[in-house]
This record gives structure tokens, sequence and C-alpha cells, in this order.
């Protein structure tokens, strides 16, 4: 590198043609950044970038009026920097939610900035300017800013304030009101991108005073407009922050300047050796009474003295280089709350703009020393006349460039971290086990992807850490709906909704738990309970619509699936939505809607099977028997060896009566997996259904064998066995109602053929206990009325009886057993009255 004259000298350069070398570094420059940064063009949308990414503003039409005039709008940002909105709003109107758009835009910003401090630094006649520039274009201690796309706020302000200060410099050598207001007015949209740039007027001052020695009335006058534009938008963007989320993390002031001595020393640190670099550092202990505490404040003290003694030796430079950083990271060296600081007190993005002082003085310092060096170092005598001070340059020059490619490749490494959110979280915990919320969110990220026992394990590991955290039992209580263990999943999510009430995750999942268990009426409240707090949360629409289905409120049920489609139409579960509003047109009997919601399904998901079974059920029903054999030929064509084609198959054939032909296909699903529980019940089903008992009891029993719990057609297998051993006049069919009624004890049918054996043996008590469980189950059921009216009339509880069955009349007047119970418990009467 050429020699330039000392730091601080003289008065800034003057604008030049790029030579060719210059131009070859710069091209040089561009190829790192796109190669050390290429890993982010493979990643995703991760972590808060959901704030924008899942934003209805950025989404719609007129979303700009809301991002500039209405920021509440965006629901999950608590500030107002809308430039930074205004560029996703309109990428999204480009290439949608496609991420590498964004992330491209996001390294293209940042190779700006580094062809801007380039240009920067030459002007202020810094030494090394292209290998600082080179420096800061690959840092690892950047890629938080580069490759995580919400913190276009990073490389978005600081494009603005790195143009500004060009500009205030042309106007420092030729002032006139036009590159004044160009200046002021790029310092204010760099604050419409992120509040933290309103340290500009301060360093602005530390420059002038670097350049010149003096900060003088005319300097303090020149910045009176930044420092009252700079407190305006950043006090409101301040109130507008604190009215979003109020915090008070109660640290006293000596508390907080031992916060900031300590992260000042950090920052340095990490760009001096980027080792161990973390998406969440851990949050330190702050401890008055440590004296190694007070021993960082001592320290940057020392150091600043030390620096200002030097200043005529040195130079100011090294100083000024240490102001610059200092100033430009005080918005978040914990002076003023943030939320952030609940997780740590420092993070990679926040030295973005500051770390260029420290650049620029070591490395100045270094192209200083070899661009000054003497024509001879050393006698010849003693210094080998190859070593030349060229010979040094060159060396020196080759260093320069490992040290960037070592950077380089250390951003490469470090840009893959956010490539997904599983690889994102995996890196905090790994790196930081204890840091706040990073196993609930790993644990959110690895149920997205499905992958849900580790989900799990994650995510009682986020339980143990933080007991109350609601986000975090809502997240076990997902993991455990997924895996059918639905009471612990309900304890899990009513612990979650106490500590907060309007925990949308822990609602849904409390909804689907109790709709799996057939408590369809709660679910449905707890949807609602969603809908009260988020009213365009689709997927609270389509439980709903699900449970609605279950407590047989078709019309209800198909509303609010509609309503789910209409917020969500790509919604994963479109598909099973359509069968489901399918199932319930069919049951308000309207057939040909039945039909058309069958066939979008069957448009959604072309290889599934499922709605070609319930189409020709419904075309069967209609008549139209060699269109449903086709239908039902098309599902055994789209997976001929697939055991579960073969039993839903079976199931069709089944319910159209056809039962020595479902049983053939049940054994054929069977033989593909002879571990299928549900076939093995079904298949028992139809074999009692065809009158083969003792076959039927053989199959159900193997189905209960592979799978104890299984529950069949709205009720236990037991139910079947009973009936069966009823069938064969088995002395123990009763035992397998009761069976059934231990593992349910609301299983109305169970019930009742357990009712029906305890008669039969002249149990009445019992026999009474359980119609009248049935009643409670179902008021408005005649025929229990009358059973239970027959079993008082066989205890001798005669006006107790006539009662009752007089009940049941009401409820069915033509009911004939409760009219011959009338008349028997009637003259029973009279002959007690005689």
């Amino acid at each position: 590198m050429n020699p330039t004259p000392r730091a601080g000298s003289g008065a800034p350069a003057p604008l030049r043609r790029i030579s060719g070398r210059e131009a070859q570094w710069i091209l040089a420059i561009a190829v790192l950044v796109a190669l050390s940064y290429f890993p982010a063009l493979r990643g995703g949308f991760v972590w808060d970038d959901v704030i924008f990414s899942e934003e209805p503003v950025i989404h719609s039409a007129g979303g700009l009026r809301s991002i500039w005039f209405s920021p509440a709008d965006i629901r999950n940002e608590g500030h107002y920097w809308p430039l930074v909105y205004t560029t996703f709003w309109l990428e999204h109107k480009i290439w949608g939610l496609d991420p590498t758009g964004y992330h491209a835009v996001n390294i293209l910003l940042h190779l700006v900035n580094c062809l801007l401090l380039w240009r920067l630094l030459e002007r202020l006649r810094v030494p090394g300017a292209l290998v600082i520039a080179a420096v800061f274009a690959v840092h690892p201690l950047h890629v938080e800013s580069v490759a995580w796309i919400i913190e276009r706020k990073d490389v978005l302000s600081a494009l603005f304030y790195l143009t500004a200060v060009l500009v205030w410099i042309r106007f420092d050598e030729s002032p006139g009101p036009g590159r004044y207001g160009l200046a002021l007015a790029l310092f204010a949209a760099g604050l419409l991108a992120k509040s933290v740039v309103v340290t500009l007027p301060a360093a602005l001052l530390v420059g002038q005073w670097w350049r010149r020695g003096r900060v003088t009335a005319v300097d303090l006058l020149r910045m009176a407009p930044f420092v009252a534009v700079g407190l305006a938008i950043t006090l409101a963007d301040y109130s507008f922050y604190a009215s979003r989320e109020p915090l008070d993390l109660g640290y006293t002031l000596v508390e907080r300047a031992l916060i900031a001595a300590r992260a000042l020393w950090f920052y340095a640190g990490k760009l001096v050796w980027p080792a161990d670099l973390m998406v969440i550092y851990p949050l330190w202990e702050i401890d008055a009474g440590d004296p190694l505490a007070w021993g960082w404040l001592a320290g940057a003290a020392a150091l600043a003295a030390a620096l200002w003694a030097a200043r005529r030796r040195i130079g100011r430079g090294p100083l000024a280089g240490a102001l610059f950083f200092a100033v430009t990271l005080a918005p978040v060296l914990g002076f003023v709350d943030f939320g952030y600081m609940q997780f740590s007190f420092v993070a990679d993005r926040f030295q973005y703009l500051a770390g260029i002082g420290v650049l620029a003085v070591l490395i100045g310092a270094a192209a200083h020393a070899v661009g000054t060096l003497p024509e001879t170092v050393l006698p010849e005598t003693v210094l080998p006349a190859t070593v030349r001070p060229e010979t040094v340059r060159k060396g020196a020059l080759g260093l320069a460039v490992a040290l960037i490619l070592a950077l380089a490749v250390l951003t490469y490494r470090q840009a893959g971290v956010y490539r997904d959110e599983i690889t994102l979280f995996s890196h905090v915990v790994a790196h930081n086990p204890e840091a706040r919320d990073a196993h609930h969110n790993l644990g959110g990220a690895l149920f997205e992807a499905e992958r849900f026992e580790e989900g799990l394990e994650v995510s009682l590991v986020a339980v143990e850490q933080r007991p109350d955290s609601a986000g975090a039992l809502a997240n076990v209580g997902r993991a455990l709906v997924y895996f059918e263990r639905l009471e612990e999943a309900e304890e899990h999510l009513r612990r979650a909704v106490r500590i907060d009430p309007r925990n949308v995750t822990a609602h849904q999942n409390l909804g689907e738990a109790l709709r799996k268990q057939e408590r369809y009426a709660e679910a449905v409240e707890s949807y609602r309970t969603v809908l009260e707090i988020d009213e365009g949360f689709a997927l609270a629409y389509a439980g709903m619509g699900t449970a609605l289905f279950g407590d047989r409120r078709y019309a209800e049920s198909v509303a609010a699936m509609t309503r789910a489609l209409a917020l969500a139409p790509e919604l994963p579960t479109a598909r099973a939505l359509h069968v489901h509003m399918g199932r319930a047109e069919r049951e308000l009997g309207r057939p040909e809607e039945a039909a058309a919601h069958f066939e979008r399904a069957l448009e959604i998901a072309p290889d599934n099977p499922e709605p070609l079974f319930e189409l020709a059920n419904l075309r069967r029903a209609q008549g139209r028997s060699e269109e449903a054999e086709g239908l039902l030929r098309r599902a055994r064509e789209l997976r001929p060896a697939d055991a579960a084609t073969l039993h839903n198959v079976a199931e069709a054939l089944r319910s159209q009566g056809r039962y020595e032909e479902a049983i053939a296909q049940y054994r054929a699903a069977l033989d593909v997996d002879a571990e299928f529980a549900a076939s093995h019940a079904a298949l028992g089903i139809a074999l009692f259904q065809a009158e083969r008992y003792e076959e039927a009891i053989a199959s159900l029993q193997q189905a209960l064998a592979l799978q104890p719990d299984l529950p069949v057609e709205g009720s236990s297998v037991h139910v079947f066995l009973g009936q069966a051993a009823q069938r064969l006049g088995h002395p123990d069919a009763a035992e397998h109602f009761a069976r059934a009624v231990r593992d349910d004890p609301r299983d109305h049918e169970a019930l009742d053929h357990l009712a029906m054996a305890r008669f039969g043996q002249q149990r009445y008590e019992e026999a009474l206990d359980h119609y009248r469980t049935m009643i409670e189950i179902d008021p408005d059921n005649a025929q229990t009325h009358s059973n239970l009216g027959v079993v008082l009339y066989r205890l001798g509880r005669l006006e107790e009886a006539m009662a009752t069955i007089e009940r049941a009349l009401a409820l069915d007047p033509e009911l004939e057993m409760a009219r011959i119970g009338r008349e028997q418990v009637g003259r029973a009467l009279e002959q007690r009255e005689r």
C-alpha cells in the first residue's frame, strides 16, 4: 500500500478517481461479501423475522399507510422504524415470502456500507482504508446484522448514517444549505430505520476534534438541529416503545455503569478475537461488591486517560477512535432499559457501526507504521539486503490478506447458523444452555418440523428452567397432545392459561386436547377464547369446526370451517377440513354440497384416497352403485399395497353391508401389516356383523393385545366382545361390558349393555346405577327412562317406576315398551291399593 499522511493531520482528502488497483480491491471485497454470506442466501425466516413475515400489514396492499401513520398496527414491533418496514412491504410485493430476496437485499446493503466506509475513511485520510473496509466486510461480528433478515434495521440505518457523514464532510469543506439539509435529512432517515444512530451528532463532533484539535462554538451551533431532530425522533420512538413494552429492570446507576464498562471491553475483545460467537451471550451477574466488576470500569477510565495524555505523541486518532466506539455504543450499554437486556447485556449486532472506531485505530496504526518505514531499517551489515521496507510492506499486505480470508471463513460458518430456527436455537442451546427461552424456542421449531419427541424433551427442559413460562408449558402441552397423553397435556395447558390468559397457543392446544377427549362443548369454548384474543386465527376456526362436527352441530361446523379456509386457503389441514365439511353436508341432507367438498379435498391431495372413500359411500347411498365402485377402484389403485388404503376400502364395503367383501379386504390389509390393531378390531366387528362370532372374538382379542386402549366405532372393543360372547351364550359377556365401563365410565353403549346384563342376572341395584348414569349423560333418551322404570318396577318402587315411565312417554309417546310398562306398573299399583 502507498504511504499516507498521519491520521488527524489535516483536512479531508479531495475526491478523486478510483485507481485500477483500488478497483480490484473493491471487486475483491464484493466477491468476498458474496462468498462469505452465501449460506445466508439459503436461510429461511428465523425468530423475530415473524414480526414482518407473518404481519398482515406487510401483506396487505394498503399496509404502507399503517407502517407510517399507525405503527401500532404492526402487532409485534415495539419501535417506530417505518423505513425498515417499508422495504419489507415493497419486497413482499416483488417476491412475496421467498426469504432469498430479503437475504440478498441485506447482503447488498452491507456491501454498499463497506464501500461507503472505504470512501469515508479515504476522505478522512485514514491509513489502510481499503483494508479496514475489507475487514469490516467479512468480520464475523457483523453476521447477525446481515444474515438475520429482521436486522435490516442495522444495515439500512448504517447506510444513511455513513452517507450522512460523507455529505457532512462535503458541507464542512464547502458550506451550503443544500448539503447541510441533505446531511440532516439522511440523519433523519437513519433514525427512521433505527434510532440507535441518534449518536451521529456526537460522532461528528469527535471527528471535528480529531481533525482540528478543537470543537468551536460554530461546530456546536451547526450540530444543534441534528441534536434536536435526533432527540425528537428518538424520544417519540422510545415513548411508543414504552407504551408497547413497559419495562423496569431496576438496575441502579452504579450497576448500569458497571454493565457499560464490561460491555465496552467485551465488544473490543470480540472485534480483536472473534471466537465463541453466540446468538445470545450469557447474562452477567451484576454485583457492585465485586472488585473485578470495578476493574472493567477502572480499566476503561485508565485507557481514556492514557490516550488523552499521549495524544501529542501518538496523535488524536487513537482517542478519537475509542470515543467514537464508546459514543456509538452508548444507547445499548444499559443506561436505558430495553427488552433484550432480559436475555443478555450484549449482542454482536449492537456494534455494527461502533466497531469501525476500533478497526480504524488498530488497522490504521499498523498501516501507518508500515507506510512510514525509513528507506533503511538497519544497516546492510545487520539486515540482509533482501529485507527492505518494500519487502516488509509486501509481507504486511500478505498478512492483511490472510487475516481477511480467515475472517471470511469464520463469517461463512457463522452465517450458516441462521439457516433455520432449529439450527439457530440448537447453536444457542449448545453455547449458552441457560439462555432465556432458548429451549422453548428450539422446542417450537422442532414441533414445526414434526420432530415431536425431540421437541418434547427440549420443552421439558424449558419448563424446568422457567416453571412460570406460559409459552414453555404450552409447548409441552402441544407435544403431549400429539402423543395422545391428553390428561397430562390438559394439566400443562391449563397451567399455561392461568399464567397467561391471552396465550393463544395454550388455548388452541387445550381445545385440541379436549376435542380429542370428545369433550366437544369445552373444546369449542377454548377455540372461542382464542378467537376473542385473535379474531383472525384460522386454526381456531378449523379446530372449532371439527369439534362442532363431533358434537353433531353440523351447520355451525360448516360455517366455522368455511371461515377458517377463507382466512387461510392454504391451511395445512385444508384437505381434512373439506372432508369434514363434506360429512357435515351429508348429515344435513345436502349430498351435492357434500360431494363438492370431497372433490375439493381430492384436488388438494390427489394421492390421498380418503375423499374417494367418502365420495363412494355418498354415491352408493344415492343409488349410484356403478360410480361408487369406480371410486373404490381408484382408491385401491392409488395405493394398492398400502395397509391403510386396504383398510379404508374395507371400511367402505362394511358401511354398505358387504361384510364378506370387507372381511377379505381387512385380511389383505393385515397381510401387509400384521400389527395393524385398527384392522384387527374392524375385522372383528365385520365378523360380528356377519354373525361369525367365534372368529370375531379372536380378532377383537388380537386387537386388544396389540393396543389395549383402542377405541372403535365410538365405543370400546370390549363392547363388541361382550356382544359376541352374548350371542354364543358365554357367561363372561357381562364382564366385557364392565371392562368397557371401567375404561370409560361415560361410554353410553357399554353402560346400556352392562345394565341389561345385570338386569338379566337380577342384579337390579347395579342395573339401576348404570341407567341413572346413562340419564346423566343423555337426559332426553326415552328408551333409557323406560328401562330405568322397568328396573324400579322389579325393585318394587312402583311410584318411582311410574314417574320414570311417564317421563319416557313424554319424550317419545310412541315408545311401545314404555306403554306396556305403564300398563304393568298401573296394574301393580291398583293391586297394591286393594
